[in-house]
């Protein structure tokens, strides 16, 4: 069976590419841009590079600052109103996941109209929006390079999951100087939510030989490089390789679906407000536990690529291998228990039908190799608590 791989029109990578902004502005035909970003990237000061490349090049943007961490239909309408204020032919989005996914669903609904759930999955939004330039200041999300947004609908605390080509950046300015700030907690959740991009696109269900060379080439990127960017930010060869694997395991997981672990961390995120990567993070060790058996031979590929086990080394061993570095990377980037995180245990509990519901319904629960029951996510959404 073929697969469809829809990457960006322009991919620009290494230092300093975000500077190459106002050229691709220019081929790409527009000259006036809303710069989609978020307080912290105004604060560092990185609007400013970006701006003050664009208006060398006499070109015109404004910004609009209020994203948020994890993007809501509110907040995406307030984006809307901003993008139609003006005559923008081109959003430029600048920082972590939260902009790049606000950007990607502000240019759809900016063109299109309508209300965001109109456009979550199933539906398959071939539509063009806006183009979108995306520079991404963490090594995490991918979403400079996915087809996928996530928002979640605030009123009923649902992240929906958007698909699509209409959602792909036309170009993305993958510059590693950009992370050098990105401090501690950000860098470890980040950093887990793309190397669980990697590992699930390998086991996905729908992966294939151009999304499996991908997340293993992100998997040899990001493990022996997660440790080091959390203990030492300022490492600059290794905050390189950590965005240049996020970018692949992007490529991967655009390429297979994601799949159990981010089905669940979603409601998570949406009910108790934890970032996506943490969810991510807290759910890796248990949903791979669940899984390994129905895969055995891929998860070995896993713990080979991210340099835990030999070539030649038995699977079972191998597994054994990756399940036990999983552990013990959360233990070491101190990633919290729903518990120590601070959510409420009754609250925890009383949702955990609903949040095993929602996963199911987003579809990425199907792509896993080992596709689980409702009563099946209920136990492991409780096993976190313990």
């Amino acid at each position: 069976m073929s697969a469809t791989i829809i990457l960006p029109r322009i991919l620009q990578v290494g230092r300093n590419a975000c500077e190459s902004v106002a050229s691709i502005m220019t081929q790409l035909g527009c000259s006036n841009a809303l710069i989609i970003t978020d307080p912290m990237m105004v604060n560092l000061g990185y609007i400013t590079r970006v701006q003050a490349v664009l208006e060398e090049s006499g070109l015109r943007c404004s910004v609009f600052s209020d994203t948020v961490p994890e993007p809501t239909v509110s907040s995406i309408e307030a984006g809307v109103r901003a993008t139609k204020a003006d005559n923008f032919d081109c959003l430029i989005a600048l920082g972590g996941g939260s902009p790049i996914d606000s950007a990607k669903a502000i240019a759809i609904l900016a063109c299109h109209g309508g209300a965001m759930r109109d456009y979550k999955f199933p539906r398959n939004v071939s539509e063009t929006g806006l183009p979108v330039i995306a520079i991404p200041t963490t090594a995490g999300t991918g979403s400079e390079m996915t087809r996928f947004t996530i928002i979640t609908d605030d009123e009923v605390d649902e992240k929906m999951l958007c698909v699509g080509m209409g959602f792909l950046p036309v170009a993305a300015l993958v510059d590693y100087t950009l992370s050098m700030s990105v401090p501690p907690r950000i860098t470890a959740d980040t950093g887990i939510d793309a190397l669980t991009h990697a590992i699930e696109a390998y086991v996905s269900k729908k992966a294939n030989a151009y999304s499996d060379s991908q997340a293993l080439a992100a998997m040899r990127l990001l493990a022996p490089n997660l440790r080091t960017v959390f203990h030492d930010g300022s490492n600059e060869a290794a905050r390189e390789q950590m965005m240049m694997g996020a970018t692949l395991a992007g490529v991967a997981f655009s390429a297979a679906s994601v799949a159990l672990v981010h089905g669940m961390s979603r409601p998570i995120g949406a009910h108790f407000h934890v970032p996506h990567g943490l969810s991510n993070a807290m759910l890796l060790p248990s949903v791979t536990e669940y899984s390994i058996a129905s895969a055995a031979e891929r998860y070995a590929d896993c713990a080979k690529a991210m340099g835990l086990a030999p070539p030649n080394e038995n699977v079972l061993i191998a597994n054994k291998k990756l399940l036990q570095e999983l552990k013990d990377l959360n233990t070491e980037l101190q990633v919290p228990s729903p518990a120590e995180f601070g959510i409420d245990k009754t609250d925890y509990f009383d949702k955990l039908q609903l949040m095993a519901e929602q996963a199911l319904a987003s579809g990425s629960p199907g792509n896993n190799p080992r596709v689980p029951s409702i009563n099946e996510m209920v136990s492991i959404y409780e096993s976190l608590w313990r």
